[in-house]
């Protein structure tokens, strides 16, 4: 792995090796900046000779491949994370706030004008800007460490309606499924035949419901999320004396994200920085170079045919960073104890001066602090989950770093084997 240099006024320089990083921390000409990545800042004034850099960005809706490379080699390489916990949040804190209103200010009047979409154009929802914004971060991350001249992202557009139908056509585009209907309501019942669909009319019952497969909260209202359903299976259903069969259709979550952040992120580095190239690549042309060069599929693979600089010799190591998330305001949890006690939901700061998600060393390995007790015995994890102790006491831990936004680790790159015989590329 590289060693990132930054002059003496902070800015990026090209990456040295660890033997001559060694030897400037030897001459106290250089100090240690940052321990992961590993970077010095040189405290001499030196000549700045530099090589044009490409950085290749796989933008995603779950995950997100970096990689910056010169024509001779690859400098970095990273993969992230993205937290998939926005709207799970957003959603439980509008119930809370809901009902928190209802019972001090039951008759309070609507208000309409202090909403931020009302106020400025181009307004995105939470969810889409937390992970647009986290592009932008992990980007502006490399700029730091890298003299990058021009960054080249992969984006792509999606049919949606091709998607659910292949064999539309023409006009068909703007006669969508809930033509002629009021509601999304009156479209699932004649779409059910107004026939409950787990009983199919056996209860004789009269009233029918239109049910969310999935909660609101994360299934939202689309029509392949709901079914109709009598009063008597709804209740019962509710009650969990019967389970339906019938799953949510396919979720176009992520194909509306990446249309919406496909020229968001574009627009916004093209403003953040002007002296920089910006470009953007699609992914049949990331997938031809991939297979061409024989390179196995990764999200740091894609990000360095990305680049373009596909005759550098790669890394064989990469950063995984995992994104969390940075505060937690809600005061008390919601069940309530003996004697109308409500437990607290924030933990202390620190607990034997560490805080959750600090990287420590335990049994001669890097981790991470996924859980705390008062008595000072931690539950210390890989950020795959593995378990290196699940009570260790915090006199056998080693403070390595401060918790961050996004936990970084050292992953090695796995190597494709080799292709079977006639199954390459055609020529």
């Amino acid at each position: 792995m590289r060693v990132f240099v930054l002059n003496k006024r902070g800015k990026p320089l090209m990456p040295c090796s660890p033997a001559k990083a060694r030897l400037l921390l030897k001459e106290k000409k250089a100090i240690v900046k940052r321990r992961t990545p590993f970077t010095i800042q040189l405290t001499i004034a030196t000549g700045e000779s530099k090589q044009p850099v490409t950085l290749g960005v796989d933008a995603g809706y779950k995950h997100v491949g970096l990689s910056a490379s010169t024509e001779k080699a690859e400098l970095y390489a990273s993969e992230v994370e993205l937290r998939q916990d926005v709207s799970d949040l957003l959603s439980a804190r509008r119930a809370l706030r809901q009902s928190r209103r209802n019972r001090k200010t039951r008759y309070r009047a609507p208000r309409f004008n202090n909403r931020l979409r009302t106020k400025r154009k181009g307004w995105l929802a939470p969810s889409v800007e937390n992970r647009i914004n986290a592009h932008l971060s992990r980007i502006e991350a490399v700029l730091r460490l890298l003299p990058v001249t021009k960054i080249t992202v992969e984006t792509a557009s999606f049919d949606m309606q091709l998607l659910k139908n292949p064999d539309i056509a023409g006009k068909e585009y703007q006669e969508g499924e809930q033509l002629g209907f009021w509601n999304v309501r009156e479209y699932v019942l004649f779409r059910d035949r107004h026939v409950c669909q787990h009983c199919y009319g056996r209860s004789k019952d009269p009233v029918l419901n239109v049910h969310h497969l999935k909660s609101r909260r994360t299934g939202g209202d689309s029509p392949d999320n709901l079914i109709t359903l009598c009063e008597t299976c709804h209740k019962a259903l509710h009650r969990g004396d019967i389970t339906l069969k019938a799953k949510r259709g396919k979720s176009f979550r992520a194909e509306a994200f990446m249309g919406i952040m496909r020229w968001e992120v574009h627009n916004r580095l093209r403003a953040l920085h002007p002296g920089i190239e910006v470009s953007n690549t699609y992914g049949y042309r990331t997938k031809h170079a991939r297979i061409a060069n024989g390179i196995a599929k990764s999200h740091c693979a894609d990000a360095f045919c990305i680049a373009g600089n596909l005759g550098a010799e790669r890394l064989c190591e990469f950063f995984f960073q995992k994104q969390t998330r940075r505060n937690n305001r809600q005061i008390h949890k919601l069940s309530i104890l003996k004697g109308g006690i409500r437990k607290r939901n924030q933990a202390p700061f620190e607990v034997k001066g560490f805080r959750l998600f600090d990287k420590v060393a335990c049994q001669r390995e890097e981790s991470f602090i996924f859980g705390r007790r008062s008595s000072g015995f931690f539950d210390v994890r890989k950020l795959d989950g593995t378990r290196i102790s699940a009570g260790i006491s915090c006199k056998k831990l080693h403070l390595l770093e401060k918790r961050r936004t996004y936990l970084t680790e050292i992953r090695k790159e796995e190597a494709l084997p080799p292709l079977p015989e006639g199954r390459g590329l055609r020529a």
